[in-house]
This record gives structure tokens, sequence and C-alpha cells, in this order.
């Protein structure tokens, strides 16, 4: 490297400051890239633009880091203060400032990757099995008068779990079930408090399953497989309020419903007592208002009653009227009615000479036309035409040369009279 220090003829070297900065850069890429860094993350910060800032640092030392969006978009959980992550990405030289920084292309928790394979796996097999099933889940009571809790008694979550219950819905009575939240021996634990709580008569309406944030170590008791077949177990509706909005658990899944903290599986399970008393007092005052119109309606009835039975006489009086009324209608009805009939009659009587003339007339036109049409079918007029009319012995028609023989006597009637023939041949 050292010809990069002196010039041509052996003196040292005057850098620019920017060339300085670049030749640093190439340097480092050239040794370093790329590189995993592992760490805890200080100051972190996320920019409108959706790059990510934060430094890396451990007991020795500290390293400025910048994850831009487009890496910060693949991660699978929101950085935190004080997260142990392991980074990887490409060491560089920020030329404006001349500082040292790691631009980071992915990001991942330290030592998780062991720990999320195994709950990946798990939670794989018991969604399997059925017990995420949404129709399995169930609706929490509206009105819950007992509410089981499941936490450490050392844990914030049950001072904020309480303190919530208390503001909002200080008559709920609350039965606590205390077990460890973290370490080898809180799976066990915390299956026996829920069993507890289960076996308890009156049961509870609703159990509660909570306990602060943490890292994926320290909630690795709620992911216990023995411990989510007890969740699903439950007789009563219960709610898993595990960790911060980010964490998510095995038990979130197998639970009839997740609250993203401790304070909101509170909120969830009881309905401030403050919107209870307003609801009653709303209906309440809607069912004096329909109590008192139905009042008002059935005192004007009882009014317009009394008033009929106190003066009979102008019932009465209104009855003569009314009857008046009808009796003067039929009579003019009756009037009209026989005015109409015998207008009726007059028309008739006028009509009747002209009308049986008319009668007449047409009764004489239809006799004269059958006569004529029966004058058409008179069989002398036929006869008149040159036919003539045979008759045998007997006096029977002789319609067909078939019926006589030689020999036989017919007689011939003609226009204006008969004569006698007999047959000589065929």
């Amino acid at each position: 490297m050292s010809e990069y220090l002196r010039d041509a003829a052996g003196a040292p070297r005057i850098w620019p400051v920017g060339a300085l900065c670049r030749a640093v850069a190439d340097a480092l890429d050239a040794r370093f890239n790329p590189v995993t860094v592992q760490g805890e993350i200080s100051g972190f910060s996320r920019a409108s633009s959706g790059h990510c800032y934060f430094s890396l640092k451990d007991e020795n030392g500290q390293l400025r880091c910048a994850m831009f969006r487009r890496a910060a978009s693949l991660l699978d959980f929101s950085p935190r203060d004080g997260d142990q992550v392991e980074v990887r990405g490409r060491l560089a030289v920020y030329e404006p400032r001349g500082d040292l920084q790691l631009v980071v292309e992915s990001l991942r928790r330290a030592g998780q990757g062991a720990l999320f394979e195994q709950f990946l796996q798990r939670k794989a097999r018991l969604e399997a099995e059925g017990l995420f099933d949404p129709a399995r889940k169930r609706s929490l009571p509206a009105l819950p008068r007992r509410v089981g809790l499941v936490t450490s008694l050392g844990a914030a979550a049950l001072h904020d779990v309480v303190t919530a219950l208390r503001r909002r819905a200080p008559h709920v009575e609350v039965v606590l079930a205390p077990a460890a939240v973290q370490g080898a021996q809180a799976p066990a634990e915390l299956v026996e408090a829920l069993r507890a709580l289960y076996r308890l008569q009156p049961q509870p309406d609703a159990i509660l399953l909570v306990r602060g944030g943490g890292s994926i170590e320290d909630l690795w008791a709620f992911n216990d497989e023995t411990l989510a077949r007890t969740i699903a177990q439950s007789p009563v509706p219960l709610v898993s309020g595990v960790g911060h909005e980010t964490d998510f658990t095995i038990a979130d899944f197998c639970a009839d419903l997740r609250a993203p903290t401790p304070t909101a599986a509170a909120e969830l399970v009881a309905v401030p007592q403050r919107l209870w008393l307003e609801a009653i007092d709303l209906i309440s005052g809607r069912l004096n208002d329909a109590l008192g119109a139905r009042l008002d309606v059935l005192g004007q009835r009882l009014d317009l009653a009394s008033s009929r039975l106190g003066r009979p006489s102008g019932l009465v009086a209104r009855q003569h009227l009314a009857l008046a009324h009808h009796a003067q209608r039929l009579h003019f009805a009756a009037r009209s009615k026989v005015m109409r009939l015998g207008q009726r009659q007059q028309t008739l009587e006028a009509n009747f000479p002209l009308q049986l003339g008319r009668f007449v007339e047409q009764r004489r036109d239809r006799l004269e036309r059958v006569a004529a049409r029966l004058q058409l079918l008179d069989p002398a007029l036929v006869l008149l035409r040159g036919y003539a009319w045979l008759a045998d012995s007997k006096g029977r028609p002789v319609t067909s040369a078939h019926q006589l023989a030689a020999g036989d006597a017919v007689r011939a009637k003609l226009a204006d009279g008969s004569v006698d023939l007999t047959v000589n041949g065929p």
C-alpha cells in the first residue's frame, strides 16, 4: 500500500479529502466486504422515506449502520433498541461526513435461527391438527362478572391488567393463578395455573393469559406444545396478551382472541362500566318517554269516553239527527225512483204505436219473402218448363228406368193435365 502514500518522485503524496475517502472505501471493500457483524441495536429510527438508521454496538465499539428501504421492507420483525442482531452488509465511507458506516443488506435476531425454525415447525403441526381453526374461536362475554388471570406475581403485566380492570370495570372479580412466565419451569407452571382455573366453581367468565414483551427466548415458554393444547381445552373464552404488538407466540394462535398487550387484553374483556351506565340511562329515558306517550293516549281516550257517558242526551240527539237524515234520504230516493219509472212509462206509451207499426211491417216483409221463396220451389213451375211427373199404376213416383218393364202402364202428369202411357221397351 506504500505506493499510494508517495508520488512518483518518492515525496509524501498529498491527497484531496474526497479522493482519500474513496481510496479508504475501496480498500475496505476489497478487504472486508461482504461482512457479517453481531451486536446490539442503539438509536434505531425509520425515516419517512422508509430508510432505517441505527448504531450497532458492543462493550468495545460502535458502528453506524444504514438500511435502505428495499432491504427494510424484507424484515419479518420490527427492530428495537436493545435487540441483539446479526447484520450482513458492506462497509463503506459516507464521504460528505467522512464517517465509516455499514450498509445493511439483511438483518435478523441473533441466535434466533434455530428457535425460529422450531417455532415454525411446531406452529405448522398444531395448525394441521386444527388447534388454530377459526370455527372453534368463541366470542367474549358482554358482561363478565369473574375473570381468571394467569401471569407472574412480579410481572408488570399484573399491575397493568389489574389497573385497567379497576378503571374500566371495578365490579369484575379477578381470580389470580400465579405462574412463572419465563424460564425452564414456566411452561409447566402455566399449564397447572390454567387447569386450576378450569376446575374453579363457579367458573370465571373469561381467562387472561398475559406477560410483557421480550425476545424470542424470553417468550419461548408460550410456544410450548402442552400449553397450546391446554389453552385449546379451555371451557371459557381465553384471551392471550403476550408481549408487544409485534410479538407472536403459539399461545396467541390457540387462544380465542389475541390482544397486542396485557393492558389491551384487560380492555377487551371488560367494557367500561361508564358505557353500560350510559346505556342504562338511555334505555331508561326511552322507556319513560314511551310510557308517558302511552299514558297520554290512554288519558285522551278516557276523557273522550267520560265525555260521552257524562251527556247521554247529546248522544241521543245525534242519533235522532242521523235517523232523520237517513229518512230524508230514503224519501228523496223513493220519489226519484217513482219519477224515473213514470217517465219511462210515458216514453213507452208514446213510442208504442210507432214501434207496433214497425214490427208489423217487418213481419209482413218477412212473410212475403218466405212466400216468394216457397213459390220458387213449387213443382208446377218445373212442369211448365217441359218436364213430366211419372207415376206407376200404384201412384208411386218413377225416378229410374229400372223401375219399369215392357208393358207397364204409367201416368205422366204435365203442366196442363195427365196422360196414361204404356212402356214398349227399355
